[in-house]
């Protein structure tokens, strides 16, 4: 949640504290009365405020701007301490190994690791890997950790815990309580398609309302409406893998029914239906359609201007996007969504450990 503007006496400090930092990471090097202006703060407060900020180590002065002819003293510029924290992000996401990285508070990956998988369903291996990967990354950190930050498939609820998480065996699993034991550092954990979509808004190219589907060893959504992360009163919004798309059957899903739209578009029955068929575009046309069934109720009801998809970029682009843009703007109303887009992210195969790091950067610094 990005903080806009003042707020009651009793929450001020932090809530400035957050909109200063919150001003430097998206506007970059500043004065003080350049900060002044942009948060409607007054110099005296934004004075105070650096001053501790410097003290804390995640602002640092930067050097006087170059004087423009005018009177008086150059302005000395401050800027957030990029690289004095670290941060740990971890996806647990995906159909390879675990991965994790140490990254800086731009979000740029420093250093990665990764661990094998265990076997499915094995859920005490799985929790045992995780650990593991966490005190390798934390290892690997050169600066103070800031957090950890965790994007975990499934459902999680308020707490990070993972309600349930079938590929893993998972189910009440206390998975932030667990490692902030292990580590002694503060750990956000959150639904992978969640975070990415943190990574879309803060980091890439979305603006305004976003939608983000990943696709990969099963299917999910993050949505991120007026600037609030849509959850759901049971943590489950934006688990769309198991909607039915059609009423003419389908392929078969782990979950007993036929025709979900995980059964169609995750990515190992993709490629086994490409391997099978031999007709790579239909299959990819046929997936791709399904994902325009499944999104086309979802934009006509909250009007996004565009969905991004993360995930193969090889299965994804060309065919697949292609007919599920096509789809959609045939099942919604020309009028108002012939506009709408179907792009891919430019995060690639990073943007869980991109999102994970907004995640603390939001939970600790209140920026995002």
């Amino acid at each position: 949640m990005r903080a806009h503007g003042k707020v009651l006496p009793e929450h001020a400090r932090g809530h400035n504290r957050s909109l200063v930092l919150q001003t430097l990471f998206h506007e970059g090097t500043m004065s003080r009365a350049d900060l002044s202006r942009g948060t409607g703060l007054t110099r005296v407060t934004i004075s105070d405020l650096v001053a501790e900020l410097i003290s804390d180590g995640f602002v640092l002065e930067k050097g006087v701007r170059e004087s423009s002819g005018g009177p008086g003293k150059p302005a000395i510029l401050v800027d957030l301490a990029r690289d004095e924290h670290q941060i740990i992000g971890m996806d647990l996401s995906g159909s390879s190994p675990f991965t994790g990285a140490v990254l800086n508070l731009d979000g740029e990956v420093l250093v990665r690791r990764e661990v094998p998988e265990p076997a499915s369903g094995d859920a005490d291996a799985a929790l045992a890997l995780v650990i593991r990967l966490a005190r390798e990354l934390v290892a690997a950190a050169t600066r103070p950790v800031l957090g950890v930050g965790v994007g975990s498939p499934g459902v999680v609820g308020a707490d990070g815990g993972v309600l349930t998480a079938p590929n893993y065996g998972w189910a009440d699993v206390p998975l932030r309580d667990v490692l902030s034991a292990e580590l002694g550092l503060p750990v956000v954990v959150a639904n992978d398609a969640n975070a990415a979509v943190l990574a879309e808004c803060t980091l890439g190219a979305a603006e305004g309302d976003c939608m983000l589907v990943k696709i990969g060893l099963g299917v999910g959504a993050g949505l991120i409406i007026g600037g609030e992360p849509v959850i759901g009163r049971h943590f489950a919004a934006g688990e769309i893998g198991h909607v039915t798309v059609g009423t003419d059957g389908g392929p078969p899903c782990v979950c007993g029914r036929d025709g979900c739209l995980e059964a169609w578009v995750a990515v190992p029955g993709l490629r086994r239906r490409i391997s099978d068929s031999g007709d790579r575009d239909t299959v990819l046309r046929d997936a791709g359609e399904r994902l325009g069934i499944a999104l086309a109720p979802i934009v006509g009801a909250l009007d996004l201007p565009e969905v991004t998809l993360s995930g193969p970029r090889d299965l994804l682009e060309g065919p697949f996007a292609d007919s599920a843009l096509e789809t959609l703007r045939h099942r919604t109303l020309a009028q108002f969504h012939d506009g709408v887009r179907v792009r891919m992210t430019e995060h690639g195969s990073d943007i869980v450990l991109r999102g994970a790091a907004v995640m603390v950067l939001s939970e600790r610094l209140g920026v995002s």
